[in-house]
């Protein structure tokens, strides 16, 4: 078995969000998804199939998050993984619209912070093993800091 780690690249403005998935139908289905939630998101996405012609879909309403989205998903290589660029919009405002779409299997990550995706690699083909999700902890939150997250979340309108 060999391992490698496959570093996203995510555009400045922008959230990834990356999964699993079993069927084909899945590019089709995340998108409708997406639009139907949040009409004005920008958004590509990319899907590995894992058998038949084993191409990378593709599908999204900006081309160069869609390219990307393909770039990426085909980069990691790991079959029924899908990748979803996404700007205007936040994974808050889709995840729950995509854990409902019936061929997502699970969902790996959510972010907009620098992530690695730990791929295994076997005679048989590529699975994920892990991600690495923005940045090891720098400390424990003080009372000033709990002061600051719940102003902050306040003021962006996810609290009252």
């Amino acid at each position: 078995m060999k391992m490698e780690t496959v570093k996203v690249k995510i555009p400045e403005g922008c959230n990834v969000i990356l999964g699993q998935t079993h069927f084909i139908k899945t590019v089709e289905d995340l998108h409708e998804a997406i639009v139907n939630t949040v009409p004005q998101a920008k958004f590509g996405i990319g899907f590995c199939e894992a058998s038949g012609k084993a191409l990378v879909r593709h599908s999204g309403n900006d081309k160069d998050l869609e390219k990307l989205a393909a770039e990426t998903v085909f980069e990691i290589g790991c079959g029924h993984t899908f990748i979803i660029f996404l700007k205007d919009a936040y994974p808050i405002n889709v995840l729950q619209r995509i854990k409902d779409v019936y061929e997502v299997v699970s969902l790996y990550a959510a972010t907009a912070n620098p992530l690695e995706v730990i791929v295994a690699e076997t005679e048989q083909g590529r699975g994920i093993l892990g991600v690495i999700d923005g940045v090891k902890p720098k400390g424990i939150e003080k009372e000033e800091d709990i002061k600051e997250r719940k102003d902050f979340l306040r003021k962006i309108g996810y609290k009252q």
